[in-house]
């Protein structure tokens, strides 16, 4: 039994009566999220699970470690930039919300190299977080965790490298946001320039 129509079935059967006025003026009306949320594509950290949010809440873009990239417009592809440019300036979204996490592949690929099965891609796209592994040191206690931390601070930095972001941040229309979520404890801490804030 293919468990992903069977999760269709359901969603039918139990969310969707339930869900369905939502969904009908979300279809009419056209999605007007307050948030966007740049993520990993780690399974056990879903966005809208983590912060609770119903459909039509969160504009969510997922890659390897939630990298944001830095502004580079030119005629390669951008996924993550083009993402950013949609729900900027035409969604107008008044929070950008780095969501990192705990036990991240994609940070241990930095540290460690990617899985040598993956090297077409992953070993570039991580190079982006090789400021955030120097800032980290090289101390082994607890290394991943603040190389971890220090990715959300990295792409924090790198998305005021987008001109009409710095803009928006500048007169007060776009906030940023960074956290970080242990997969283990399930436990939300805001990541700050110097330190991390337990959200109580």
């Amino acid at each position: 039994m293919d468990p992903l129509i069977e999760g269709y079935r359901k969603f039918r059967a139990e969310t969707w009566p339930a869900e369905r006025a939502r969904y009908e003026a979300l279809a009419h009306w056209g999605q007007s999220p307050e948030a966007m949320v740049i993520a990993c594509s780690d399974s056990r950290v879903d966005p809208q699970t983590v912060f609770g949010a119903v459909p039509g809440e969160l504009f969510v873009v997922r890659n390897v470690a939630a990298l944001v990239p830095p502004y580079e417009p030119d005629a390669r592809y951008h996924g993550t930039s083009a993402a950013l440019e949609f729900g900027v300036k035409v969604l107008k979204v008044a929070r950008l919300v780095v969501l990192g996490h705990g036990q991240c592949g994609g940070v241990r690929a930095m540290a460690f190299g990617p899985p040598p099965q993956a090297r077409d891609f992953i070993a570039s796209w991580v190079e982006i977080g090789r400021p955030a592994v120097a800032a980290a040191g090289d101390a082994a206690e607890g290394r991943l965790g603040r190389i971890e931390a220090e990715v959300v601070r990295l792409s924090l930095r790198n998305l005021l490298t987008f001109p009409w972001i710095a803009d928006a941040v500048s007169a007060g229309r776009l906030a940023l946001q960074g956290y970080l979520f242990d997969v283990h404890t399930g436990v939300l801490a805001r990541v700050g320039p110097d330190g991390l804030e337990t959200i109580e």
